[in-house]
């Protein structure tokens, strides 16, 4: 039996809904309209186009969109005093510096250096430590948007076993602290991870962040399984260059009961739930209540 498709294309369409209507109460009823500041260090090509896709979607719901463009050899000190200004501007409730940075500049005292309550990336290490703890924290986007999607397709997430293929501090380590928020049994399973196949043979959820093409076969599976495929690979194929994930579509679909595609799957989740994380960090800057749906 085929496995379900879980198209993120339609549930991002919908998170975007959601953030617009959001958006459309608080101006109407508090005069209120958040706003999303990116900014771009650089040149680099997949970055520009990415930073694009935010500020289109960003003004599409209703938001207010800042743009700061920086050249490559813009100093530290530089970029920390535009980090300031945004910390300090009140029409600005989400921040986000987008990566990777130049050789030259220390990614981490940038990060760090953005208010943690309008870090809507969720990589500041204050939102690091509220997430590890269980406490209210600024999420990150693509664990974020893979939780949704779980929680959408399975109802309650309780008592599940899940394997996190990856341990990165970008989508690893916060997918798995949101798994076992939500009462799974969660392993953090790597490239070094001994009888690694036997270990995801175990879940029951299955998501694969470790940046290998097609790494994960079908038989890897277990029968009826969800898979979330965050893995975003450029590969040459038959003379093409095609879009592929870190597991083996054909061969997994074949098994599982749910998988997201790639392209198509986890990816347009990223930018629909930055929009969300902005919309909830303005409603915490003025104390009103967070926006059900849009939340870890």
């Amino acid at each position: 039996m085929a496995a379900q498709i879980i198209d993120g294309k339609a549930f991002a369409a919908t998170v975007r809904e959601k953030v617009a209507g959001h958006v459309a109460r608080l101006k109407e009823e508090h005069n209120i309209t958040p706003g999303l500041a990116v900014v771009l260090v650089g040149e680099d090509p997949a970055s520009q186009v990415y930073v694009r896709s935010k500020g289109k979607q960003t003004v599409e719901v209703g938001m207010n969109s800042y743009e700061h463009k920086l050249d490559a050899e813009t100093s530290e000190e530089d970029l920390l005093a535009v980090v300031e200004k945004l910390n300090n501007d009140p029409e600005v409730h989400g921040i986000l510096v987008q990566l990777p940075l130049p050789g030259h500049l220390n990614e981490d005292l940038i990060i760090n250096s953005i208010d943690p309550a309008k870090d809507v990336d969720g990589f500041h290490i204050s939102n690091v430590g509220l997430l590890g703890t269980g406490q209210k924290s600024m999420v990150p986007c693509t664990p974020l948007g893979c939780l949704m999607m779980l929680r959408d397709h399975h109802g309650s997430l309780s008592g599940m076993d899940a394997v996190v293929i990856g341990r990165s501090n970008i989508v690893g380590k916060p997918m798995a602290q949101l798994l076992l928020g939500d009462s799974c049994t969660v392993t953090i399973a790597h490239s070094r991870t001994k009888d690694l196949p036997d270990v995801v043979r175990r879940a029951d959820i299955v998501v694969a962040a470790v940046g290998r093409p097609e790494m994960v076969p079908g038989d890897w599976i277990k029968e009826g399984a969800t898979v979330i495929d965050v893995g975003i690979n450029r590969i040459e194929r038959d003379g093409k260059n095609k879009l592929v994930g870190d597991v083996d579509y054909a061969s997994c679909a074949e098994r599982a009961g749910a998988i997201t595609p790639v392209p198509g799957g986890v990816g347009p989740m990223t930018i629909a739930c930055l929009l969300a994380n902005t919309v909830t960090a303005c409603c915490r800057a003025n104390g009103l209540a967070e926006p059900e749906g849009l939340t870890a």
